[in-house]
């Protein structure tokens, strides 16, 4: 796959930082937080990647308004409780960023954290400099929308055949697809690679560090 894209785009939970365990307590907790029957943790990874609104709307069907604002406020509240650094990244993540950015890759994120916590995020582990664009799910429309991609794209002036998701769960893939763009997947995160393979992704990686090896050809 040498050469073959300008702009590779990341999904940030599951696909670079080690956070889907920590996604789930945290949904758990709001579910018991709230009365609501506590999800399991299959279920809770499957919500991964939408907006946390939509997330605990699907995770949670029927609550009223004011619950689903209790469930959201209480995942964010527990989420931000736990100090990241850079060591919460996947083993190689942020070498492999290095290296891409030097070697004039366009480098982006797509995810559905919000812009608050995605900054916090990207400021505990050092890596915001890596990034030319980061979209989230609160200033554009949620995965598995295409419109994150588009904007991305439009930003960074990357052709649709030169660009390229990496994304550990069926949302980001499909949201590739709806983009017609190319992905690979990561099977570290929030889904398996049979699931995953089901969206046609170029390769399945079990590690995102991987990609570096088939980017360089």
């Amino acid at each position: 796959m040498k050469n073959k894209f300008d702009l590779i785009i990341f999904d940030w939970d599951g696909t670079l930082i080690d956070s889907i365990d920590w996604i789930v307590h945290c949904l758990q907790t709001a579910g018991k937080h709230c009365g609501c029957d506590i999800p399991e943790p299959q279920a809770a990874k499957d919500v991964i990647g939408l907006s946390i609104t939509n997330a605990c709307a699907k995770l949670f069907p029927g609550v009223d308004q004011e619950t689903l604002t209790q469930l959201t406020d209480c995942y964010q509240q527990t989420y931000l409780s736990r100090q990241l650094n850079r060591g919460d990244l996947f083993p190689g993540v942020y070498d492999m960023l290095v290296e891409l950015k030097q070697a004039g890759y366009q480098l982006a994120v797509a995810t559905g954290k919000t812009r608050a916590g995605l900054q916090e995020a990207l400021q505990a582990t050092d890596t915001e400099a890596l990034f030319c664009i980061t979209r989230c799910s609160d200033e554009t429309a949620s995965k598995p929308d295409p419109l994150m991609l588009h904007q991305i794209m439009q930003h960074t002036q990357a052709a649709n055949e030169r660009s390229l998701m990496v994304g550990d769960s069926t949302h980001d893939l499909q949201m590739a697809m709806n983009a017609q763009i190319s992905s690979i997947a990561v099977s570290c995160g929030a889904h398996p690679e049979d699931i995953l393979q089901r969206y046609n992704p170029l390769i399945c990686l079990q590690q995102p560090a991987e990609l570096l090896n088939i980017i360089r050809g």
